[in-house]
């Protein structure tokens, strides 16, 4: 077989596997302990301590002001674009390499995606690609109109692709001449930092996803955080079905959301979070591996670019060719290996096909080439 030396190699990292997942999570600290404890307190619904704590320990390991733990990744990503600002009929900026979440979340409100190209460097969403398409772009009332559609662009929302930062901060550079907020999909990228910050903290609001292939997990959870101090507030009350304080009375001033966190994935996120630099600090070591291996040869292992720390979530490779993606994932999926393609442009997905988009050489260049190699954490 012509990937047979890839194959081996990957053994070597997981050794002792008939079966080698992509990403499987790893249970090496107080989780039991916690979800147990939660249990035992029988509060275990939206409502209790670790909730909280949970929220506690994303504020202080992010910096971010605020942190509102929510049902899911893609909850969160709705709830964050609501806030923003973001009104049935607007246009939305996004990468059109992206998990469909990000473009759902978009329909959820009624808006629809713009698809702008990546950059071949950080995988990420492109602030050339998006400044050709702010050419275009007129201040109406205050507003940034798109003439081509005539609707009004009314988010900005770059994802951190596999973990890799994209350059968020010439991507807020660009959008905020007209007045467009940014809103970080940052569900892959826990811990990853650029030029020392953390990923999800540069926009007007940044979501994180703890869903089961993550780098930590809670089963399934959602995070959004932000520093401002009345969209903070606002997204705990609307995610809260949106009800008034009150000692028994049931009164509700916005409709609302059921989008809150259970305490049982909260108890199960926060054991998780307390490993989280163990985990990074294990995962880069692979990467290491990862790239020393394929140096020399004509797979590209995907790197971190300067002034970032990437936690490669999926280690990502790129063929020469789609012909060779397509051998290299019958091969190793038939062997034992389990490894996956990006995935398929949201352009070109049925409900999106007849969304505004711009040039996307370097999206399609990847989504033809680049594979996902196992990238697990080891357990203890």
């Amino acid at each position: 077989m012509k990937f047979q030396p890839v194959i081996d190699f990957v053994k070597t990292l997981y050794p002792n596997q008939d079966f080698i997942p992509l990403h499987a999570p790893v249970f090496n600290g107080n989780e039991r302990k916690y979800v147990l404890e939660t249990i035992d307190s029988t509060f275990v619904s939206s409502v209790g301590a670790y909730v909280d704590r949970f929220e506690e320990m994303m504020r202080a390991y992010t910096g971010a002001r605020y942190a509102v733990a929510m049902v899911n990744g893609t909850a969160a990503l709705h709830m964050a674009m609501m806030l923003a600002g973001v009104k049935p009929g607007d246009l939305v900026l996004t990468q059109a390499l992206t998990f469909v979440a990000t473009c759902n979340a978009i329909s959820y409100i009624g808006a629809e995606p713009a698809f702008v190209d990546v950059d071949p460097k950080t995988l990420g969403m492109s602030p050339a690609s998006v400044a050709d398409f702010l050419k275009d772009v007129n201040m109406v009332d205050g507003n940034a109109v798109h003439q081509p559609t005539g609707k009004r662009v009314a988010a900005c929302v770059p994802m951190h692709t596999f973990g890799f930062p994209v350059a968020i901060d010439e991507l807020i550079d660009v959008c905020t001449p007209f007045g467009i907020p940014v809103v970080e999909d940052a569900a892959e990228s826990i811990g990853s930092l650029y030029k020392g910050k953390h990923t999800g903290t540069f926009g007007l609001l940044g979501t994180y996803s703890f869903n089961g292939n993550k780098t930590i997990t809670c089963g399934g959870g959602g995070i959004i955080v932000t520093n401002d101090e009345r969209l903070g507030p606002l997204a705990k009350h609307l995610t809260t079905q949106a009800k008034v304080p009150h000692r028994w009375e049931f009164v509700h001033d916005h409709i609302g959301y059921n989008y809150r966190c259970p305490n049982l994935n909260a108890a199960l996120a926060c054991a998780q979070l307390e490993q989280l630099e163990s985990f990074i600090e294990d995962k880069r070591k692979t990467a290491a591996q990862y790239r020393d291996f394929f140096a020399g040869q004509d797979i590209t292992f995907v790197e971190e670019q300067p002034d970032t720390r990437v936690n490669y979530w999926l280690n990502s490779i790129l063929l020469p060719s789609r012909e060779d993606r397509d051998q290299f994932l019958e091969e190793t999926n038939s062997n034992g290996v389990m490894t996956r393609p990006a995935w398929k442009l949201m352009n070109e997905l049925a409900m999106f096909r007849n969304c505004f988009s711009m040039p996307l050489p370097h999206s399609e260049h990847i989504a033809d080439r680049l594979v996902n190699i196992p990238s697990s954490v080891h357990a203890r």
